[in-house]
């Protein structure tokens, strides 16, 4: 007891040395990491501090590790010096490393979100950022990871090579499945020959129709009128035809159809679709002025089909972009239904004749009913 009394006294300026310097580091750290998360969150503003917290605990836990590795290496004998002294670098090389990474990340992704903000105030197409932005990111990690590789020499022919650049792209294609490096390829190409872009909206399916709001390594997120998410694979998307209605002329024509009864007065159904579509304060006029010199109406209405029981009647009403066709064809629907009742106009429903039986009678009775 009394040798390790002595052994702690000799050695107690070593100890207070290193418990000191524990305080100062941990106490820096916390100030250095308030300072570093106001002075990025002024200069990108709504950018996330989740990963300054992160390199804060980090930071903390390397401090923790090496006060713990240097207190061993002062009472531990001469014998493990060499060992402790390994690991220590060890640590340390990594901590930096981790923190470094992540910190490069982090401003990485915040650079890019106050470029894409400043592209969208200034009505620029933020889509190739968008997709750079992952791309720089995972290349700052991808550095990371195989600098700190470095650290373990039986790991270290890999890492070189994989730095060196010739085996990057090896290296990915033996890791990676083929479906993954599809999709790396397929964002490659919306980036390059951009059938869409962000803020586009687009129509994969009658399920599928919404606005473009990011195009990742893997996958295109679009939301749709629900405020759903649908999250695209890629290479999916490349090989599907879609219908982008924000590319070339925005102008939609909508087609409008009604049935009516064979009853009904064909020529007072085709001017009352007409009237309630052209007095609709979206109706776009799409006539060219030789269409407006002869005399032709802004939206043409015509008997398209004769169906069983009804007659199928189409006008085309053209729109300044596919949102405003969509309200005009929601309107007008219902402002046609109330004119064709005022007016007498039948749209018909089906009929059905149900034959009731009574066992005891030998005749039948029937009755008809309307669905």
């Amino acid at each position: 007891m009394n040798d390790i009394i002595e052994i702690f006294k000799a050695n107690a300026v070593s100890v207070l040395v290193v418990v000191v310097a524990m305080f100062v580091l941990f106490v820096v750290t916390n100030m250095l990491h308030k300072w570093i998360v106001k002075k990025e969150i002024e200069r990108f503003s709504g950018g996330s501090v989740r990963s300054f917290v992160l390199i804060k605990y980090i930071l903390n836990g390397l401090w923790l590790v090496l006060g713990i590795l240097a207190l061993g290496f002062i009472f531990m004998g001469e014998n493990y010096h060499n060992f402790i002294l390994r690991n220590l670098k060890l640590v340390l090389y990594i901590g930096v490393v981790t923190v470094l990474t992540i910190f490069g990340g982090t401003l990485t992704n915040l650079w890019f979100k106050s470029s894409i903000n400043n592209k969208i105030l200034n009505h620029e197409d933020p889509t190739s950022f968008k997709f750079l932005r992952y791309v720089a990111i995972f290349t700052v990690y991808f550095i990371g990871f195989f600098f700190a590789l470095l650290a373990f020499p039986s790991l270290r022919s890999v890492s070189q090579t994989a730095l060196g650049g010739a085996g990057v792209i090896a290296l990915i294609a033996g890791v990676a499945s083929q479906e993954a490096l599809s999709n790396l390829v397929g964002g490659l190409f919306i980036i390059s020959f951009k059938p869409f872009k962000i803020g586009d909206v687009v129509k994969i399916s009658d399920t599928m129709v919404g606005t473009v709001i990011d195009i990742t390594l893997r996958h295109t997120v679009i939301r749709n009128y629900e405020n759903k998410m649908i999250v695209i694979p890629n290479a999916i998307i490349n090989k599907e035809k879609l219908i982008n209605y924000d590319l070339g002329e925005l102008k939609c024509c909508e087609h409008i159809e009604i049935g009516i009864s064979y009853d009904s007065d064909i020529d007072l159904a085709k001017q009352i679709m007409r009237e309630e579509c052209e007095n609709h304060p979206l109706i776009f006029d799409n006539r060219t002025e030789l269409d407006i010199k002869d005399g032709k109406p802004m939206v043409r209405v015509a008997l398209t089909k004769l169906n069983d029981s009804s007659m199928t009647i189409r006008a085309w009403a053209w729109a300044s972009t596919y949102g405003d066709s969509f309200t005009l064809k929601c309107d007008v629907f219902e402002s046609i239904k109330k004119r064709f009742d005022a007016e007498g106009i039948e749209i018909p429903f089906p009929y059905r004749t149900l034959v009731i039986k009574n066992p005891k009678d030998k005749g039948a009775q029937a009755s008809n009913t309307q669905e």
